[in-house]
């Protein structure tokens, strides 16, 4: 009885098994195969059965490695065998290959594509080729003959690769005149000569020296995880720490930026100088550095200006984000990582062609990321809650075995990239899931926000004051207060107790935002756990003082003071020349410059002048930093969303496979061909189409669909005309579209 071939094998499935074989292997369906046989042949090819090899684990993928090796692309091959060549049971890994069409036929004749072999390689399990000339002869007793050295040799090979280089290859010598172990088995007929340069062990003396079997048993299990347990409250609080660095890290970028925007290389990217400036303006090294980057154009808060001379600005989103609560401003870069499709951590490295890698640039785009990303925290939240691994290598193993050939050459960098900038980020921590990640991965972004607001240090409203002029924060502080400090201090160091420093600069600051020195006193007074020192009282009024005499308005820009003797020192300062400074009363001076640049100017040379506006009053005139236009952005499906088939989409391209198999099956006779060329007569087709109709009868047709797939169809004509054919299946086939018909014959 000949050997069921895989495309009789998939029409004799049932509609269910082909909609979870569409399912898995999303290839398939793309465009839709007319018939089972072009679904056959579809899913034989090399790529498609790469790809569906891709998400298999190590034991199933032994289990397809050991039916090539008993040769079941060629011949079909008992269950029995490949049993034995695994040395354990393997219904549950057939079952899943049937599932994919990588395996085919009953337990007595099992077929895999001849494809298989170019997908996986041309050494299954790491076995060599069978040699015919060691089936005449006891290879067992022929091993049991060579020396300790010959034994190393073969022991070696038979590990895998069964493929070795060796100059002695292209000698051909008697076993009597060998000299070298490899000679000595070449002569013994134990190695196989490829060529000059190569010799190959045998595959009958690579399972006998594994014992029969093609695979260690313990490379079939998959490695043990093993993990630290740790309370729920602890891992949240811990990841919620290294989120809050995050944010403030990505705000010193923003307002970096802001004032001074890096230009874009000419290739793209950020340069090297850049981004040394970067991690030492953010204290961190250069991978974080990267990471911030990225998340800040990755969420859409800084972009290419696309100008004649590019450069990274932050974008209109930047306001908003740095006003927004600390849990959303966590939630935009969470989501932001998630969907990114880059990898931050090739940053640094060399490209194909030996050159250097730039943060931002194209170069780091692999649209894959998130996928990579949600397998890393799903293996996580498979654990239980609290539990965090104990080390990432650990981890990466597990990953490995459960899908070794996902990922490429990075497959396991990607792992340990994923699990740093998750833990950067809060999604992860001491090594577990936290609780606001778990709902994330959940899509209940509400749950999120609120693990995220549970595990974040509650806000502070005070600051501890030091004789130094020094003000410590002792947690974060709530967003009035974080806004009074940025005015009035400059941080000094950052964590999770900011030490800021209060200098005169930061004092005349707070009073160019229009604050008063009583203002001063009073948020001092009223928010200092500490006694406010004398000297910080003694340097607010003594900046108070002098801040404001002079007093600037738009002429171009104007100055004016009461004290006559101040403005003529005003102009007899180099300042007057440079800036265009005239008197135009006794206590007014004007200038064509902008009041910004003249207060600048003046404040250089140790005036403290303060800008007014129209009621007198001062006001702020420090640019807030260049802002870009926010750009639109797309709604991003989840990853693996689009590769995922509705119930409709399956049941039709199934519902078409059966057609097109019945059409190629019922068809009879001679069929009417529609004339090729623009304005060709058609009257054969539509004679024989309205004679179907009228007398009820069945008709074959080849139809090419709208994306140029053609198919075969066997239908039932309700209608002709208008130039439609209606079949009782209410499908409309345009009769352009029909290349032939046929009636069938019952």
């Amino acid at each position: 009885m000949p050997a069921t071939s895989l495309a009789d094998w998939l029409r004799a499935e049932s509609d269910d098994a082909l909609t979870e074989l569409l399912r898995t292997r999303r290839d398939l369906s793309t465009p839709p195969p007319s018939d089972t046989t072009v679904l056959a042949t579809r899913a034989g090819t090399p790529g498609s059965v790469a790809r569906a090899c891709e998400d298999l684990d190590t034991f199933t993928l032994a289990v397809l490695d050991a039916l090539l090796v008993a040769g079941a692309d060629t011949a079909p091959a008992p269950l029995a065998t490949v049993t034995e060549l695994v040395g354990t049971e393997i219904t549950d890994q057939l079952a899943r290959l049937r599932a994919r069409a990588l395996v085919w036929g009953a337990d007595d004749e099992l077929r895999v594509p001849p494809a298989a072999r170019d997908a996986l390689g041309p050494y299954p399990a790491g076995l060599g080729a069978p040699s015919p000339a060691l089936a005449a002869i006891d290879v067992a007793e022929r091993v049991a003959e060579v020396t300790e050295d010959e034994r190393k040799v073969l022991t070696a090979l038979a590990a895998g690769p069964p493929i070795g280089r060796t100059r002695d290859a292209s000698f051909d010598v008697a076993l009597s005149d060998a000299a070298t172990p490899v000679q000595k088995l070449l002569a013994r007929g134990l190695l196989l000569r490829r060529d000059d340069q190569t010799v190959e062990l045998p595959l009958e003396l690579g399972l006998l020296l594994r014992g029969g079997r093609a695979f260690d048993p313990a490379t079939l299990d998959e490695p043990a995880l093993p993990v630290h347990p740790h309370e729920t409250d602890t891992v949240d609080t811990t990841a919620a720490g290294e989120a809050m660095e995050l944010l403030r890290q990505t705000e010193a970028l923003l307002r970096s930026w802001s004032a001074s925007p890096p230009p874009v290389l000419k290739a793209g990217g950020l340069g090297v100088r850049e981004l040394r400036k970067l991690a030492k303006d953010l204290e961190v090294d250069e991978a974080r550095a990267t990471l911030v980057a990225e998340l800040a154009v990755g969420a859409g808060l800084v972009a290419d200006s696309e100008s004649t001379t590019p450069e990274w600005v932050p974008t209109t989103l930047t306001d908003t984000w740095l006003a927004s609560p600390t849990v959303q401003r966590w939630m935009t870069l969470a989501q932001a990582w998630l969907e990114l499709p880059r990898l931050p951590g090739l940053a640094g490295g060399r490209d194909a062609k030996d050159k250097p890698i730039a943060p931002l640039s194209e170069d780091l785009r692999r649209p894959l990321a998130p996928v990579g990303r949600r397998r890393v925290l799903a293996a996580l939240a498979e654990l239980p809650p609290g539990s965090g691994v104990k080390s990432v290598d650990e981890l990466v193993a597990v990953l490995a075995w459960r899908a070794p050939r996902r990922g490429g050459r990075l497959r396991d960098e990607t792992v340990r990239w994923a699990m740093a900038e998750a833990s950067a980020l809060g999604l992860v921590g001491l090594g577990a899931l936290t609780s606001a990640t778990r709902a994330l991965l959940d899509d209940d972004r509400p749950a999120a926000v609120e693990a995220m607001h549970d595990a974040l240090p509650a806000p502070v409203d005070h600051v501890l004051v030091q004789a130094d002029l020094t003000v410590v924060a002792p947690g974060p502080l709530t967003p009035e207060l974080a806004a009074e400090m940025a005015a009035v201090a400059g941080i000094e160091s950052a964590g999770h107790a900011t030490v800021y420093r209060i200098t005169e600069e930061t004092v005349r600051r707070a009073l160019d935002t229009g604050r008063t020195a009583d203002e001063l006193h009073a948020l001092f007074r009223d928010k200092s756990a500490t006694p406010v020192p004398q000297g910080l009282t003694y340097l607010i009024d003594d900046v108070a003082r002098r801040h404001g005499r002079l007093r600037g308005g738009a002429a171009g820009s104007f100055l004016r003071c009461d004290d006559e003797a101040l403005l003529a020192e005003v102009l007899a300062s180099p300042i007057a020349a440079e800036f265009d400074l005239r008197l135009i009363a006794p206590t007014v001076l004007i200038s064509s410059y902008s009041l910004g640049e003249v207060l600048e100017a003046l404040r250089g040379a140790g005036f403290a002048p303060a800008a007014e506006g129209p009621d007198g009053r001062v006001v702020d005139l420090r640019p807030s930093g260049r802002r870009l236009p926010a750009r639109v952005r797309a709604a991003r499906a989840r990853p693996g969303e689009q590769a995922v088939l509705t119930d409709e989409q399956a049941a039709r391209i199934v519902s078409n496979l059966r057609a097109g198999d019945s059409a190629s099956a019922r068809r009879r006779g001679a069929a009417v061909r529609a004339p090729s060329g623009g304005g060709a007569d058609t009257t054969a087709t539509l004679e024989l189409l309205s004679r179907a109709t009228l007398e009820h009868r069945e008709v074959w047709i080849g139809f090419v669909d709208s994306r140029g797939t053609a198919s075969q169809r066997v239908v039932r004509p309700i209608r002709v005309g208008g130039g439609v054919l209606v079949g009782t299946d209410h499908e409309r086939y345009p009769l352009h579209r029909i290349t032939s018909a046929a009636l069938v014959e019952d």
